[in-house]
């Protein structure tokens, strides 16, 4: 009790001290709804539900999904080893701010009714909403804000990604004050509304690291009912939950119970569904979504399969990261050789029944992604460097060579071969071999089996040009440690990034990630040009700004052949059991799923009878 007494009086000390210049802050910045980069607000301030939900959509029900994560703690904040529950747990908690999905970068308030930014935009004010509450029954106050955001700078790595937040001030206890060190820009704002905050009152005398099956106190609107570790987790809707009648929550959270079961194998899970034991199943293979569920209560309508939109989850689904740090993948027309050596589309159509789309971009079908020839905006950036880049940026349009026949794929191997001579390569007994000797080697690194379905036709076409080609197929704690200290030559992986690319594009692409461990700069690449359009499209304070510097980014990351993008991120492909209604629309980038959804007794009448 000494403790928590001496804290509160330090506190209270630290509350007075900043109160005087948060008040200043504060008289100074007009508080909004919501918060748009890049275009303005769609929502006014009187809006009383997103457009891509029903406020009408009745409670009540059950939707049991499948979990491959064998969860064994309720700790909000795990380190290695620790897994939480997947799923539902995000529906026991909540953020300050919330993203709308129908718009490409707007946020509102949800724990804060208001937000406000100053001239300099370096600082935030927020306020939170009178009615929140946690599910004690303590009101949600600034306090809660602050230490949530002290525990994970001290604990988590994650403290990296929230490095803009110079300090935070509380002015009493619904308003606060981030000041940043840095001009705000939507990265700080996507962090913000990632951060689930944490009761103080709660956690303040617990370990929030500390493995756990203490079902915590939330606020969300959703609490957990019931946990068996390693078998099921269920919640239940929080009937007088605070915020049910917010705009942004108005029309969601309609199931009474969701049930997330622990099934580690996807083959278990087809299965399970396909006797009725869950209700859906998002499927990621191809070769099952083609025709495992063609059973008799699809053709009855008892079960639909339908696409769904993936979200602000943009970019290249799987791809192939070429080491670039190596000499002998330093020169464009090697990486090139071997980019014209895969055959994608016969590969689609022989193993993926033509399901998947080529990634023509690092950022397909969003309007970032680099088409025809550059515009006036991008050349502008790209233009100092011309002496620099490969002419192609400047005088085409980017695509990979699709191959429908035999003759195609010798045409674009006569193409790799040539252009292997020209970097020094020649074939010798076979060998790819350059002036010193030396044999080209290509050893591939993944930790999906799977993999090899792919990689195995793509050996063939590079043994052709000479090229000596290995797999590892590595365990998880073994291919880390190799993507740690570089040990490969190419590596399969996903190339995902999220919408607008700015929160990712450092770690992904900029040099200063290309020789540090644990990045998503795999391939390694460091290019000063590429370095300068990645600054440039932090920076980007508009619309126009952000495309013209993203544009000119994809086309010279697809120009240099820096990796080999495969198949775009594309339409979500789910299965469910019909006795659920959805809303008429599903917004691009961030789709209500399985919140705007809710249970149709009705139609579960019709599945239950099997009729």
């Amino acid at each position: 009790m000494t403790g928590l007494r001496s804290y509160l009086i330090a506190l209270f000390c630290f509350l007075c001290s900043a109160e005087a210049s948060g008040r200043n802050v504060l008289d100074s910045v007009e508080l909004r709804h919501g918060i748009a980069f890049f275009h303005e607000l769609k929502y006014p301030e009187d809006f009383s539900h997103f457009d891509y939900v029903n406020p009408d959509a009745p409670k009540g029900g059950k939707l049991v999904q499948p979990t491959q994560i064998n969860f064994n703690t309720l700790a909000p904040l795990q380190e290695g080893g620790s897994n939480p529950p997947s799923g539902g747990i995000g529906f026991t908690t909540e953020t300050l701010l919330i993203r709308a999905g129908d718009e490409f970068s707007a946020f509102y308030g949800r724990l804060a009714d208001r937000i406000g930014v100053t001239d300099d935009r370096m600082a935030l004010v927020f306020r939170i909403n009178s009615k929140a509450t946690w599910n004690d029954g303590v009101p949600i106050t600034a306090e809660d804000v602050i230490y949530t955001y002290k525990v994970m700078g001290e604990i988590l790595t994650r403290g990296a990604y929230t490095n803009f937040i110079d300090s935070i001030e509380a002015l009493d206890e619904r308003h606060l004050v981030f000041n940043l060190t840095e001009p705000l820009n939507v990265f700080n704002i996507i962090m913000i509304q990632y951060t689930p905050i944490l009761p103080a009152h709660y956690w303040r005398e617990r370990d929030p690291t500390a493995s756990t099956k203490e079902i915590p106190v939330t606020s969300g609107p959703y609490q957990l009912k019931e946990i068996k570790l390693g078998r099921y987790v269920e919640y239940e809707r929080v009937p007088n939950y605070w915020g049910k009648d917010i705009p942004v929550n108005r029309g969601r959270y309609n199931f009474d119970v969701m049930r997330h079961e622990v099934y580690r194998d996807a083959t278990v899970i087809r299965e399970a569904f396909r006797k009725g034991l869950i209700d859906l199943w998002t499927e990621q293979d191809v070769r099952y979504w083609h025709g495992s569920y063609d059973i008799p209560a699809l053709e009855k309508g008892l079960i639909k399969k339908i696409r769904r939109q993936y979200g602000i989850e943009v970019g290249v689904r799987r791809g192939i990261a070429l080491n670039n740090r190596l000499d002998k993948l330093s020169d464009r027309r090697v990486r090139q050789a071997l980019t014209l050596a895969m055959d994608f589309e016969w590969q689609n159509r022989t193993l993926h029944h033509g399901y998947h789309k080529r990634a023509q971009s690092f950022w397909p079908d969003t309007p970032l992604s680099a088409e025809g020839v550059p515009s006036e905006a991008e050349l502008g950036l790209l233009e100092p460097f011309r002496e620099e880049i490969p002419s192609e940026v400047f005088d085409r349009p980017f695509r990979f060579d699709e191959i429908d026949s035999v003759k195609e794929l010798r045409v674009s191997m006569e193409k790799a071969h040539r252009l292997l001579r020209l970097a020094g390569w020649v074939v010798v007994n076979g060998k790819l071999t350059n002036s010193e000797g030396e044999i080209f080697e290509m050893r591939f690194l993944t930790d999906n089996p799977e993999d090899s379905r792919i990689l195995l036709p793509y050996f063939r076409q590079l043994n052709q040009l000479g090229i000596s080609t290995s797999l590892r197929v590595a365990e998880s704690s073994q291919y880390i440690n190799r993507l740690r200290t570089f040990d490969f030559d190419a590596v399969m992986r996903n190339q995902d990034i999220l919408l607008p690319p700015v929160q990712e594009l450092n770690s992904t692409y900029h040099s200063k990630a290309a020789l540090a461990p644990d990045t998503r700069n795999v391939a390694g690449i460091s290019d000063p040009v590429v370095d300068f359009l990645v600054s440039k499209a932090v920076k980007a304070k508009t619309l126009p700004e952000l495309v013209a510097s993203c544009r000119a980014l994809d086309r010279l990351l697809l120009w240099q052949y820096y990796q080999i993008p495969l198949y775009a991120v594309d339409l979500r492909r789910t299965v469910h059991w019909n006795k659920f209604g959805a809303p008429d629309y599903e917004p691009k980038y961030l789709p209500p799923f399985p919140d705007g959804w809710w249970y149709d007794p009705s139609k579960a009448a019709r599945v239950l009878d099997g009729d």
